[in-house]
């Protein structure tokens, strides 16, 4: 046999083979995509943290969780959130969220909540497991927990503030509109503004003047608060009427559903020649504390403005009932000093 017979006999024999081959294993041959030879790879990037449901004693932390997945499928993929308490190092809570099988090369987005205490600051630590190895890690730090508005005080009606120098208007202004009989009616107007992008209503305004160096409520008025609409401001009037020449802190407390959900102070002075203190001196002040008892000859609680049930206690100038109380007590100590 010759050379070119045989090299054509040797071509024919490996084409019959491979044949064989491709018959009795079909798979064998087979060309393997570049999705099947690359292991799947999971990529954290860094969360971010928002605020989710607020509760007085709770808070609902919501992390936006991404990853970048390449590679082949990733099967039974599983996303940890632990939450840890930055000043005691102990852990708050841990949660964990099933993703099941990813595939394709594209990037996975999903929301973690994990809800703690409304206090303090949290270490917040995100790992990704695959079929319970883990692949990834990743943290991230919240703090001041504590100052984020449980969701039944929230609101977008606010007094409205000019500024914290001497010469800046208060947030609550008042004139005088009647003095006789060591009394003065004072006619307050307190500037509420509404912030939001939709009318606000239904919120209760509680006005209180207290006397500065007792810290005696003298009077209190409750102001129902009508709709008011984004971006206003409105001024919403109030009377009280209290002892004479005395220097007052007028208080404005604002209510919604019973929850105080603002508060503002402005100064009232009756008696100029003795400022408003500021904390910073002390000094002896002739308080007569039957000024701010009720005068029952002229009518008792005729014309007083009712206290509202947030607050308790007492409605209209002076002590009331507590303070009687309290001078009959006095009065019988000192007669018994007397009489030893």
């Amino acid at each position: 046999m010759n050379r070119e017979a045989w090299l054509a006999a040797l071509a024919l024999a490996l084409v019959v083979g491979a044949a064989g081959l491709a018959l009795a294993a079909p798979n064998a041959l087979a060309e393997r995509t570049d999705e099947t030879v690359r292991p799947s790879v999971l990529s954290l990037q860094d969360p971010r943290v928002a605020a989710g449901e607020v509760g007085g004693e709770r808070a609902e932390l919501s992390l936006d969780v991404r990853m970048e997945h390449r590679g082949g499928p990733a099967d039974n993929v599983t996303v940890e959130l632990q939450a840890v308490d930055t000043d005691t190092g102990l852990v708050a809570a841990t949660v964990r969220k099933e993703l099941g099988r990813i595939e394709g090369n594209r990037e996975v987005r999903s929301r973690v909540n994990v809800t703690v205490d409304r206090q303090g600051g949290y270490r917040l630590y995100v790992r990704v497991y695959e079929d319970g190895r883990r692949v990834e890690t990743g943290s991230t730090t919240v703090s001041g927990v504590d100052s984020l508005t449980p969701d039944y005080a929230e609101t977008t009606v606010g007094f409205h503030r000019f500024g914290d120098g001497p010469a800046s208007i208060p947030v609550i202004s008042y004139e005088v509109a009647e003095a006789a009989d060591n009394r003065t009616t004072l006619r307050t107007g307190t500037y509420l503004t509404n912030r939001g992008d939709e009318p606000a209503g239904g919120l209760r305004l509680v006005v209180t003047a207290r006397q500065v160096e007792s810290n005696v409520v003298a009077d209190r008025a409750t102001v129902e608060i009508d709709e008011i609409g984004p971006g206003q401001t409105v001024t919403e009037a109030a009377e009280l009427t209290v002892p004479s020449n005395y220097n007052y802190y007028l208080d404005g407390i604002l209510f919604r559903d019973g929850v105080v959900v603002e508060s503002a102070t402005a100064p009232a002075k009756l008696d100029p020649t003795r400022p408003v203190p500021e904390n910073t001196t002390r000094e002896e002040v002739d308080f007569q504390a039957g000024d701010f008892e009720r005068d029952a000859g002229d009518g008792g609680d005729a014309g007083a403005t009712p206290m509202p049930t947030d607050a308790g206690g007492a409605s209209g100038p002076g002590f009331g009932m507590v303070g009687a109380l309290a001078a009959l007590l006095a009065l019988a100590a000192l007669a018994a000093r007397r009489h030893q």
